[in-house]
């Protein structure tokens, strides 16, 4: 699906090459979520160590991005080689804004609520990070991470939602906020930054919340089947860098599903009761 999204983008006229490659792609809708990666990081070969093995015509793809591929090029290959640069700019990026100076830069970007905010309620319009749930491309497409509910969410956009999330990899979110954990947003109170922050959550606005969420359970059991094994099914998002859950992230996940499955035994003692 992610392969087909690729290919079904336009490739652009002649005239949109006359500037750089790279800030014709960013200037693309679409690539919104995109920073400039640096010239120098890119012409750096220990930073692209193994992306050969990724890319298919590595040497021109890379030539291409670099503004330096030959002007006698067909017009047929060019189209064709721009998907492996597209492909090729978007691994690099992946590797790019885990650098300090691609951390700030993203850092400006979130700063400006580039990649928008958390749709639930009581995350009072937290701006979002984008992650990728796999590191290997065509594999899933890009979420939006909030730190505040630590949950993940598809973009709105459907152009947006087109992106391989390999672009952006699994650990990005969670390393700009290891680096810079004053951006960390806490889980009640206002949302810092946002130029727009609202209320706190009180014991009211959680028993609210706890109220809502009750019947989304209920409404599955007749479903699926009892309220135990709905439960078990249910997936949660798991924050890792590099392969790694957070330490104090991993601590309060593992004593929430302690919680959880007691209240799961409880479900089923009383299931077989019945």
């Amino acid at each position: 699906m992610l392969g087909r999204a690729v290919d079904d983008i336009s490739t652009g006229s002649d005239s949109e090459y006359s500037n750089s490659w790279i800030s014709w792609f960013l200037s693309s809708k679409g690539n919104e979520y995109f920073c400039e990666v640096e010239e120098d990081y890119i012409l750096d070969r220990f930073n692209l160590t193994g992306l050969n093995n990724e890319v298919s015509n590595y040497a021109q793809a890379l030539d291409l991005i670099t503004d330096n591929l030959d002007d006698d090029i067909q017009d047929e290959l060019r189209g064709a080689l721009d998907v492996q640069a597209r492909l090729l700019y978007g691994l690099i990026h992946a590797r790019w804004i885990v650098t300090a100076r691609g951390l700030a830069k993203m850092l400006e970007k979130f700063k400006r609520v580039d990649f928008g905010r958390c749709p639930r309620v009581l995350c009072q319009s937290q701006p979002l990070l984008p992650v990728g749930l796999s590191d290997t491309p065509y594999e899933k497409s890009v979420k939006l991470y909030c730190g505040r509910c630590e949950d993940v969410y598809s973009p709105k956009s459907s152009r947006h939602g087109s992106i391989d999330g390999a672009y952006f990899g699994t650990s990005f979110p969670h390393l700009l906020f290891l680096v810079y954990p004053g951006l960390l947003p806490p889980k009640a109170g206002p949302v810092d930054p946002t130029p727009t922050s609202r209320g706190i959550e009180n014991d009211s606005s959680r028993k609210s919340r706890r109220a809502k969420e009750e019947p989304e359970i209920s409404e599955g059991v007749g479903e699926t089947g009892s309220t135990a094994s709905v439960a078990l099914k249910a997936e949660r998002y798991r924050p890792r860098i590099y392969g790694f859950q957070l330490n104090e992230t991993a601590k309060l996940q593992r004593w929430q599903e302690a919680v959880r499955d007691r209240q799961i035994a409880r479900l089923e003692a009383l299931e077989d009761l019945s």
